[in-house]
């Protein structure tokens, strides 16, 4: 699996700032009342009762590092592969207080991101045997967008746009205040750099009609009907990306696949995804 790099800058300051969060102004109260500080420790990071799909290593390791820099932290799996229960994830070795400290952020960002990996992995199998991609969209948490896309790619999706910044997309409210569909592509085109990519939406197969006169890279076909679907990737012909969108779930994944459409994007691989249990068991030596 080609899977991205985790910008390392990004890693360090959300892992900071959670530590922050977690350790407050006095650091681990409980640890330093019960636990030695020469105690050293083993630990491993283990699936509980569910299978899951890997994502959040780096974010793992950097909690343990910045910590106590004397832990040693050693990946068992990589981020991209399936698990089954009770699986070894990683191994940390080292101050028991900087474990204990440590584990809770780890635990939380890896839950999190497994969870999104685990869920699109689902997703990604259910139109395995089409030519469709799952993408997932910019319904992600506050602050944790790079890792939970990252997580989608783990699990076999694909990304849609970061940012307001990334490429024109122009929905149904642009549409309405620009005056139209051909108003707001050619306005488009005139704003947009050539590097910059324009993708609609349509709601409707008339309004795709004015799309393929006018011209884009890509329409996105909003809560359209699998026979509607079938018929607008039959108009579009091949001449845009054909992606689906709209309250799509797990349940009618299969049938917006079989339509044609090059991608289905869906919010739920981030927003609705669980997290994943994980925990972390420690053997004081």
């Amino acid at each position: 699996m080609n899977l991205p790099e985790l910008s390392p800058h990004l890693v360090e300051a959300a892992v900071r700032a959670a530590l922050a969060e977690d350790l407050g102004r006095a650091g681990d109260v409980t640890s330093q009342a019960t636990i030695p500080a020469s105690a050293q420790a083993k630990a491993v990071i283990a699936a509980r009762k569910k299978p899951g799909v890997l994502a959040g290593l780096d974010l793992a390791r950097k909690a343990f590092e910045l910590a106590d820099p004397a832990l040693i932290f050693e990946p068992v799996a990589r981020d991209g592969e399936s698990f089954a229960p009770g699986a070894v994830l990683a191994r940390i070795e080292g101050p028991a207080r900087g474990i204990l400290a440590g584990e809770r952020v780890a635990l939380n960002f890896l839950g999190r991101m497994c969870g999104v990996a685990t869920l699109t992995s689902h997703y990604a199998q259910a139109v395995a045997h089409t030519t469709a991609r799952v993408c997932c969209t910019r319904k992600t948490t506050p602050g944790l967008r790079a890792f939970e896309k990252y997580a989608v790619r783990c699990g076999g999706g694909v990304n849609h746009r970061f940012g307001l910044d990334d490429a024109v997309l122009i929905k149904d409210n642009h549409i309405a205040v620009a005056g139209g569909i051909i108003p707001a592509l050619r306005a488009a085109k005139a704003f947009a750099g050539h590097l910059v990519k324009i993708e609609i939406e349509v709601d409707t197969l008339e309004q795709l009609r004015d799309v393929l006169a006018e011209g884009a890279d890509a329409v996105l076909l909003d809560n359209m009907s699998p026979a509607q679907l079938r018929e607008a990737v039959a108009m579009i012909g091949g001449r845009m990306i054909a992606e689906a969108s709209g309250g799509i779930h797990l349940g009618g994944l299969k049938d917006v696949a079989e339509t044609g459409v090059d991608l289905i994007s869906s919010g739920a691989l981030t927003h609705s995804a669980p997290v994943l249990d994980l925990g972390l068991d420690i053997e004081i030596r």
